[in-house]
């Protein structure tokens, strides 16, 4: 049986960029964002790990002006922005209808369709989920040399009549993407210490 490979630590300038000098950014360079690099980015976030495979994230990119201008009145003053400025902000919705796709991404075990049978238990496999798909994304976002700027000021009920209407999607949280500058980036707030919120048993 042979070792499982990568298991190698990253570099620390790779660690850097995606978790220690990494920052939520505010003020975006006017450099545009490719289709094909949000095609990369899908690619990289879809291999991230769910239950059952059962991805119930939908990413919804922002782009257009048009898209913009549908998105900006329905965030808190100063989000929107954010959202003016940065070249695009998805926005990461809940697939409450995940299930019918689990024979296709759990070919070895279709039935377990039925496990979402419950709509109480869909909702909650999903928000989990696809809230982990949204962290995935802007891992793999830095990992491309984006920026990422993640955002929950918005109305969450307005977002999903304007944008997911006799849909099953409900929006999750909003994340800017791009290229970022230094300008206007808070200090760097604490972080709680391993012995207040962690515990080896």
């Amino acid at each position: 049986m042979a070792d499982f490979p990568f298991t190698d630590p990253l570099s620390d300038a790779a660690l850097d960029q995606l978790f220690n000098e990494a920052r939520t950014i505010n003020v975006w360079r006017d450099k545009p964002v490719s289709d094909d690099m949000l095609h990369r980015l899908y690619d990289l976030t879809k291999m991230g790990a769910t239950s059952a495979n059962c991805s119930p994230a939908r990413f919804h990119f922002v782009k257009s002006d048009a898209a913009k201008a549908r998105l900006i009145p329905l965030v808190m003053e100063g989000n929107d922005t954010k959202i003016k400025q940065a070249p695009v902000t998805v926005i990461i919705a809940n697939d409450l209808q995940f299930a019918d796709k689990i024979p296709q991404l759990f070919p070895h075990n279709p039935g377990a369709k039925d496990w979402f049978a419950d709509p109480d238990v869909a909702a909650i496999t999903a928000m989990r989920n696809a809230t982990l798909q949204g962290a995935y994304l802007m891992l793999a976002a830095r990992s491309l040399g984006l920026h990422c700027g993640p955002m929950s000021g918005f109305d969450n009920a307005a977002v999903d009549k304007e944008f997911f209407a006799d849909t099953s999607l409900k929006s999750n949280f909003i994340c800017a993407l791009g290229y970022g500058t230094t300008e206007d980036l808070f200090d760097r707030s604490p972080r709680l210490a391993f012995d207040e919120a962690a515990a080896i048993l």
